[in-house]
């Protein structure tokens, strides 16, 4: 089970913090700058100008890791697991059970959708919130 955790994290992590740092560093510098004439603190410049100019990109994040944690998981899976949707591909291809395969593969399309949603459905509320 930890090698399965570890796969995801170390897949979808690293994607993260990169995104995320480019998204902090593409920040209007003329604000920033604006923030601190008028003598604003790190963590005021932090919290006011550079989270909120970077929602979009937070859960743009979100959504990519979505799919991203589920590749790590079902890898974890190939490689360690004796159960599990990945066992299940893995094992169907082995004994030329296609059934296996396609099943597994459309639980794991159906897992992303509803998981997509919700994020997309957190997205929209706050959103209204932030405005």
């Amino acid at each position: 089970m930890g090698a399965i955790i570890v796969m995801a994290l170390a897949i979808s992590l690293i994607v993260t913090i990169l995104e995320i740092l480019n998204g902090f560093l593409n920040t209007d510098k003329e604000i920033i700058k604006m923030a601190k004439t008028f003598n604003a603190s790190k963590l005021q410049i932090l919290t006011k100008i550079i989270i909120p100019a970077n929602k979009s990109t937070f859960f743009n994040s979100l959504k990519v890791n979505i799919g991203l944690s589920l590749v790590g998981v079902i890898s974890g899976e190939f490689l360690v697991s004796k159960a599990g949707l990945g066992y299940l591909i893995v094992y169907g291809g082995q004994v030329f059970q296609l059934d296996l395969v396609m099943a597994s593969v459309v639980i794991l399309a159906i897992f992303a959708t509803i998981m997509y949603k919700i994020v997309t459905c957190f997205e929209k509320i706050f959103a209204k919130n932030v405005k």
